[in-house]
C-alpha cells in the first residue's frame, strides 16, 4: 500500500478521538503524506468534501470512533473502493473496529501498511431505493441508499407508538404481510446488530446472504428468513394513514415512504474493504468477547481435547 493521500475521520465531539487523529495526521505528514482530516457524526459529514477535494487517489481512510462512525464511513467510501482502517477510539462495542491496543504504536502501523503486512476483508452491502407502483416501474423516485448493517422499514412518530402493516415480496412473489413494529433487511455483518436484538439469526460475516427479520410481529408464525444474495426484497407499507413510515439505513433516517411506494432492497454492487491488523483474526473470538459468551456459570474442563 502507498500512503500518499490519507483521509482521517474522527468521532465528532470526542476529545480522545480528535487527539488520536491529530497525532496520526502529524506522523503521516512527516512521511510526506497528504492528509485530509475532519469530524464525523450525526451533524458532521466530511466525506463529500474529502472525495471532492482529493487531488489524487485516496490510499486509506483512517476512521477513529465506534461502529456508528465506521458505518458512516463505509456507506460513503465503499463505492470509491477506498480501504478503511477502523479503530475503536471513543466507541463502545467495537464490532467493526480494531482495538486501540492494536493501534498503540502508530508508527509501526504505518510501516506495516507500507510493507503490505495486513489483511483485507471484503464485506457485502445492501442497497435500496423507493419506487412508485408495481415492480414493472423500474425508475426510482429517490436516490440509491447503501447500508453495511441493515435497512429497516418502520414508522416514526413523536407522540405515540405506531403499528405498521407491511407486505413483503421476494423476487416479485408475495410472501407475507407483517403487522408489528417493522421489518429489518440485513447483511451478515448486520446480523449481530439490530437483527440479533429482534431475535434474528447470527450469520458469519464472510457469507453473502440477506436476512429478513420482523420486529415484534403480532403473529407467532412470522419468522426470520435467510435468502440468497441475488434475491430482491420489496416492502410495501399498507394502511399508513398517519404517513409515518420511514426507511432507515444503519440506524440513520434515509427517507419517508408514502402510500403506493415500495422499497426494493438487494445486494449492492460494491463491497466495503476493511484493513485487518490482528494477526489471529477470529470471528468467533469477536462473538465471545463482544457478546460476552461465557457458557455456563460453572466452567467445566474439556479433557477430550488432550
Amino acid at each position: 500500500m502507498q500512503l500518499k493521500q490519507v483521509i482521517i475521520a474522527y468521532k465528532a465531539r470526542d476529545s480522545q478521538s480528535k487527539r488520536w487523529a491529530e497525532i496520526c495526521a502529524k506522523q503521516l505528514e512527516n512521511r510526506d503524506c497528504q492528509v485530509l482530516m475532519g469530524p464525523s457524526g450525526p451533524k458532521d459529514n466530511p466525506y463529500p468534501v474529502f472525495l471532492a477535494s482529493a487531488g489524487q487517489p485516496i490510499d486509506l481512510a483512517l476512521v477513529l470512533g465506534g461502529d456508528g462512525t465506521v458505518l458512516t464511513g463505509a456507506r460513503h467510501l465503499a463505492p470509491a473502493g477506498i480501504p478503511i482502517l477502523g479503530v475503536n477510539v471513543g466507541g463502545h462495542l467495537g464490532f467493526l473496529t480494531e482495538s486501540v491496543e492494536e493501534f498503540q504504536d502508530t508508527e509501526k502501523v504505518w510501516d506495516r501498511l507500507l510493507e503490505d503486512r495486513y489483511a483485507v476483508q471484503r464485506r457485502m452491502m445492501v442497497q435500496a431505493a423507493v419506487y412508485e407502483g408495481h415492480r414493472t416501474n423500474l425508475e426510482p423516485v429517490t436516490e440509491r441508499y447503501l447500508a453495511l448493517n441493515e435497512f429497516c422499514v418502520k414508522p416514526a412518530s413523536a407522540d405515540r407508538m405506531i403499528t405498521s402493516i407491511l407486505e413483503m415480496e421476494i423476487d416479485g412473489e408475495v410472501v407475507d404481510q407483517y403487522v408489528g413494529d417493522g421489518l429489518i433487511v440485513s447483511t451478515p455483518t448486520g446480523s449481530t446488530g439490530y437483527t440479533v436484538s429482534a431475535n434474528g439469526p447470527i450469520m458469519h460475516d464472510g457469507m453473502e446472504a440477506i436476512t429478513i427479520t420482523p420486529i415484534c410481529p403480532m403473529s407467532l408464525s412470522s419468522r426470520p428468513l435467510v435468502l440468497p444474495p441475488g434475491a430482491v426484497v420489496s416492502v410495501w407499507p399498507l394502511g399508513d394513514y398517519d404517513l409515518s413510515t420511514k426507511l432507515w439505513m444503519d440506524g440513520v433516517l434515509a427517507t419517508s415512504i408514502w402510500p403506493g411506494h415500495r422499497v426494493d432492497v438487494r445486494m449492492a454492487d460494491c463491497r466495503v474493504k476493511f484493513i485487518i491488523l490482528r494477526e489471529n483474526n477470529s470471528y468467533y473470538q469477536t462473538l465471545r468477547e463482544k457478546l460476552l459468551w461465557a457458557g455456563t456459570r460453572v466452567r467445566y474442563a474439556n479433557n477430550h481435547r488432550n
